[in-house]
């Protein structure tokens, strides 16, 4: 009996650990070939022999498995070390058919004690290291589906998170970088969709290296039970959005964990205002808006809070 994958290749960025490596095991599981993307350098242990990072590391737990699987160890958030990566893939499977960027860093503080570096590398990392390989796939499957004047298959899941839907207050930059992705994942999906791929974002909750201090004694396991927060809950929503059975699915945004999965709804508009003057003034604005944020919840922002309170059952 075939996998749903089979076949197919895939990018998981940020693959070594937690989150990535989650992924990376089960998309090669359900029979995709892997890219298992991680950043950073292989080293030397003790007798001076070269010591393995741990995209390596995945990459070979995945052959071992049965799977076909390499490492790359370059910088999603270089423009030219993404290109590299996306030519890995190309090179290695003969084509690319799967995009999962993870890849991302914490730089926790409050707004006004926010450094400029500290804002930086989280928007460089997770912001900019998604467009970088989503830019370099989607040339890519351009030219494969101008070649061949038809669709061609084509995927992308990226990582966004509860901090931008809920406001995060002491995430100012991931909170940001995770909102922009989700601006840039429904203008891929909306620019992409006549190539026949689909991009789509997920929201995970999931406790990583990266996340163990935010999650710290949250939802902690019962007994053998699986954790909660364990990527492994994640991970089985990215392998159906790289599948042929989620082809409808296309610039959406899901908020997954703990045996969960959540279609969160796209804005609507809640009020609208006309002036009756032809240019607003202030005393006409005061008129009509105030007495509207009169009758609502004084600490109710844009923010969907509601979203951290969700869980299985």
């Amino acid at each position: 009996m075939s996998q749903p994958l089979e076949g197919l290749s895939a990018i998981v960025t940020g693959a070594g650990r937690g989150l990535g490596r989650a992924e990376a095991i089960e998309l090669a599981r359900l029979g995709a070939s892997v890219v298992v993307n991680d950043f950073g350098q292989p080293g030397r242990d003790g007798t001076g022999e070269a010591s393995r990072g741990p995209a390596d590391d995945v990459a070979a737990e995945i052959r071992a498995a049965g799977g076909q699987a390499v490492a790359h160890l370059g910088d999603v958030a270089d423009h030219e070390q993404a290109r590299e990566l996306v030519r890995l893939a190309v090179d290695t499977y003969g084509k690319l058919d799967i995009l999962v960027n993870n890849a991302g860093i914490l730089r926790d503080r409050m707004v006004f004690s926010m450094s400029e570096d500290e804002w930086d590398a989280v928007i460089r990392v997770h912001l900019k290291g998604h467009f970088n390989t989503t830019h370099f796939a989607s040339v890519h499957w351009r030219e494969r589906s101008k070649a061949t004047a038809g669709p061609v298959y084509g995927r992308i899941v990226n990582t966004s998170s509860e901090a931008f839907l809920a406001g995060s207050a002491g995430q100012p930059n991931y909170a940001a970088a995770k909102g922009g992705i989700v601006g840039l994942t429904t203008s891929t999906a909306l620019a992409l969709g006549k190539y026949g791929v689909t991009a789509n974002a997920i929201c995970p909750r999931a406790r990583t290296r990266m996340t163990e201090d935010v999650f710290q004694g949250f939802q902690e396991p019962v007994g053998d039970a699986l954790d909660p927060l364990a990527p492994e809950h994640v991970a089985p929503l990215v392998g159906y959005l790289a599948s042929p059975a989620a082809a409808r699915i296309n610039g959406q945004l899901m908020v997954v964990h703990g045996g969960m999965v959540a279609i969160v709804e796209r804005p609507k508009v809640a009020a609208k205002f006309d002036t009756a003057k032809g240019v607003f003034s202030h005393a006409e604005l005061d008129e009509l808006i105030s007495p509207y944020y009169a009758e609502r919840p004084q600490n109710e922002t844009f923010a969907a809070a509601e979203v951290l309170g969700l869980k299985h059952g």
